[in-house]
């Protein structure tokens, strides 16, 4: 059980900035699952959903930037759940871009590969392994998107969501598995320890251009749009 623990460069939960919240939060005065609950909220509505500059970034990096998408808020949820001894595991996947598009528009969403990087984490309770993915859009972005698409009913796909049924989402964990991107998922990379062994298999395909075009301009228009849609009265 030591490997799901143990802190990594990406899971650096011995950083100043980490136990301090740690210790803020009193995360682990609580029993297991309140802890695994308050960190899951902590990670899903107070670290916003938009776009960090790589997925290859630190946890204690997440926290200060106060956003993130899947794979580093994924990293931030981890460090978290093993800085309060709770075992836990990365799962790798690729999805579709269609479920991108809104969140990313234009130019942006036409460069974007087709096949994007994604991962969700997975959290030891009680002897079984929970699925936890809806952590990744804060409730604040849900709240408007479910608004301004007010008529629809049943399956949603665009906006950074990807679901069955988009007027009932399962997005909080009450022993539960949590999904919020899984149905565009279209390649599994398998189960892996902590991102890090993870990211040195895998990682999003971009050309040396468009990785420096999504640092240092598509992000930005990203994450202007995720707060303008966030922000819509």
């Amino acid at each position: 059980m030591d490997r799901y623990i143990r802190e990594t460069p990406l899971l650096d939960y011995s950083n100043v900035l980490i136990q301090q919240l740690v210790e803020l939060k009193k995360w682990k005065s609580l029993d297991t699952f309140e802890c695994i609950k308050a960190i899951y909220n902590f990670v899903r509505d107070d670290i916003l959903f938009g776009y960090n500059i790589d997925d290859n970034i630190s946890a204690s990096k997440v926290l200060s930037d106060g956003y993130g998408q899947c794979n580093t808020k994924g990293t931030l949820f981890m460090a978290l759940l093993r800085a309060c001894n709770i075992p836990c595991r990365v799962h790798g996947f690729t999805i579709d871009k269609k479920l991108q598009k809104g969140a990313m528009t234009g130019l942006v969403y036409k460069l974007a590969p087709q096949n994007v990087f994604h991962s969700w984490v997975e959290v030891l309770l009680e002897d079984k392994w929970y699925e936890l993915e809806a952590f990744i859009l804060d409730k604040s972005y849900l709240e408007k998107l479910q608004k301004s698409n007010i008529n629809c009913i049943g399956a949603f796909c665009g906006y950074g969501v990807a679901v069955k049924d988009f007027r009932n989402l399962i997005i909080d964990f009450d022993r539960n598995n949590t999904y919020i991107q899984s149905e565009g998922i279209n390649n599994d990379f398998g189960v892996y320890d902590c991102p890090d062994d993870l990211l040195k298999e895998h990682h999003q395909e971009m050309s040396a251009i468009k990785t420096f075009v999504y640092r240092n301009l598509g992000r930005h228009l990203m994450n202007k749009n995720v707060k303008k849609i966030r922000n819509n009265n």
